[in-house]
């Protein structure tokens, strides 16, 4: 299955389950894993929800390059709106509280999944980032927006345009995470902080949800979805995704 699913005492627990491909996000699990969250949206037994990343390597390593490698810039502003649409804003816009339990890399669309939720605990062997512009691209999945929202417009600047990704104490420093906890400890640091959450009013933690979320403004995730197709028909998106599949550096005009 690529989504596990165990529910206990209201907290349900979402892992996704590709890890021989770093639990990396394509089409089967992002269906997957929005077809789990909206049931739990409506489940009147589920009180939160922890999503997190089989194994202890990856959290969610990326998107799948080679789903999109051919993409045009049609099928690209696709590819953002509906990944969007059927499960980032989905999990933000989660009645229930959503903590993301990150072991191991969270990148590109891992770290976008990761900020969609309402709360991010990291384990010490973390490293996020969005690497998207080393391959022509940019973050499709609310990583424009949700990103600065979170760090603060100087870091977020850095962290894009860099591509560099960032160790769990350096990811708590700049507030990207909450906390930061042992390998080990990480699932029942999440399901503690859970607990805590849960002995208050579900109607209440909904409406407090819906209250912080309408301060930001969403017109920058469509600029983010238009951007993001108009780099699939660029020479840099080409050379890119090519020399990551095939495992070279890619070499951009000027390099």
């Amino acid at each position: 299955m690529l989504i596990l699913s165990e529910l206990h005492e209201g907290l349900l627990v979402l892992t996704i389950n590709r890890p021989e491909a770093l639990n990396a996000l394509n089409g089967e699990v992002i269906r997957a894993l929005s077809e789990a969250i909206q049931a739990a949206s409506t489940n009147n037994d589920v009180r939160a929800l922890i999503l997190t990343g089989s194994g202890e390597k990856a959290f969610v390593a990326g998107a799948d390059i080679k789903e999109f490698a051919e993409f045009n810039a049609e099928q690209g502003r696709a590819l953002a709106a509906q990944g969007q649409t059927a499960l980032f804003d989905l999990v933000e816009q989660c009645p229930k509280p959503v903590i993301a339990a990150v072991n191991g890399y969270a990148l590109g669309g891992g770290l976008e999944l990761a900020m969609a939720a309402h709360i991010r605990i990291a384990s010490e062997n973390a490293l996020l980032g969005l690497p998207e512009v080393s391959l022509g691209v940019i973050p499709g999945y609310g990583g424009t927006q949700r990103l600065p929202q979170l760090v603060g417009k100087g870091k977020a600047m850095e962290m894009i345009l860099t591509a560099r990704a960032i160790p769990a104490s350096d990811a708590l420093a700049c507030g990207l995470v909450n906390a930061v906890v042992p390998q080990a400890e990480l699932l029942n640091a999440a399901k503690q902080l859970a607990g805590q959450i849960m002995k208050n009013a579900p109607t209440a933690l909904s409406a407090a949800l819906k209250s912080v979320l309408a301060g930001y403004n969403r017109d920058g995730f469509g600029a983010e979805i238009e951007h993001f197709g108009a780099c699939f028909e660029t020479e840099d998106f080409r050379e890119g995704t090519q020399a990551f599949i095939a495992k070279r550096k890619p070499q951009f005009p000027g390099k």
